[in-house]
């Protein structure tokens, strides 16, 4: 009686302990399989954006000695000299560590100084979204975001003691237009936000008497040439309206230098 019952006694533990293992592994298994499916809903698609050839051709494009846009078509489109875009290229880079050049784990390097500030200057000058500078700069959104949110911290910071001027409350910008006798005739407060005088243009009213018909007849005549409506003196970063009258960049010959110093 005694052997029985200990062997019985054994069974029983012998089984508990077999149902208890089979119980752990079914558990190691169940916590296995969850983890790989979150890890698999986490995962994110590669895109392969190509960031040096990106890089290539912003070079080619404007920073090369034969760049294919020489000074003016850069200065149109980024609203500043190329020599003064360089120095905050640099300073930017060398006062803050997400601009500078960096390397993943395959040694790809990332995007550099010169692409994402460009990105940024981008989003300044035009008020476009971080998504719009996939395409252009093969650049993810949340790049975009991260180096105009940088670029602007270490603008304020570096230079904010010699060029930004301290109000103490929040300023506004405002287009005015004033004739010769200094008679302003026109106003408009831009929006609060990445505002400059092509994204304050854009906004404004100014052209829309023109454009319906309703502006008062200004009825010139320039050398023959009659003329219905005034003009504006205007610098080169504006687009090409008919009423806007630009200055000469490099003026030649004795009218054209007249017509700049009159200007």
């Amino acid at each position: 009686m005694s052997s029985s019952s200990s062997s019985e006694e054994f069974q029983t533990i012998y089984d508990v302990v077999v149902a208890c293992a089979q119980m752990a592994e079914q558990t190691y298994d169940a916590l296995c399989n969850n983890a790989a499916a979150s890890s698999q809903r986490r995962t994110r698609r590669y895109i392969f954006r190509n960031r040096e050839e990106a890089n290539q051709r912003l070079v080619q494009d404007y920073f090369q000695e034969n760049a294919t846009y020489q000074g003016y078509y850069f200065r149109r489109r980024f609203r500043m000299f190329k020599g003064l875009y360089r120095r905050i290229v640099e300073d930017v880079t060398r006062e803050c560590s997400f601009f500078q050049q960096r390397y993943d784990a395959r040694g790809t390097p990332d995007f550099t100084p010169l692409q994402k500030c460009t990105a940024t200057l981008r989003q300044l000058a035009y008020d476009i979204p971080p998504d719009a500078l996939d395409e252009s700069f093969r650049m993810s959104a949340r790049i975009a975001q991260d180096s105009l949110h940088f670029f602007c911290k270490i603008v304020i910071q570096f230079y904010g003691p010699k060029y930004l001027r301290d109000h103490g409350h929040p300023t506004v910008i405002l287009e005015a237009v004033a004739s010769q006798d200094t008679w302003i005739w026109h106003a408009f407060f831009g929006s609060p936000g990445s505002i400059n005088d092509i994204n304050v243009h854009n906004r404004s009213p100014i052209f829309n008497n023109i454009y319906d018909g309703s502006a008062p007849d200004s009825s010139f005549e320039v050398r023959g040439t009659p003329c219905k409506y005034g003009y504006y003196l205007a610098d080169g970063i504006y687009p090409e309206y008919a009423v806007f009258v630009k200055s000469f960049t490099c003026p030649h010959g004795s009218r054209l230098k007249k017509f700049k110093r009159a200007q």
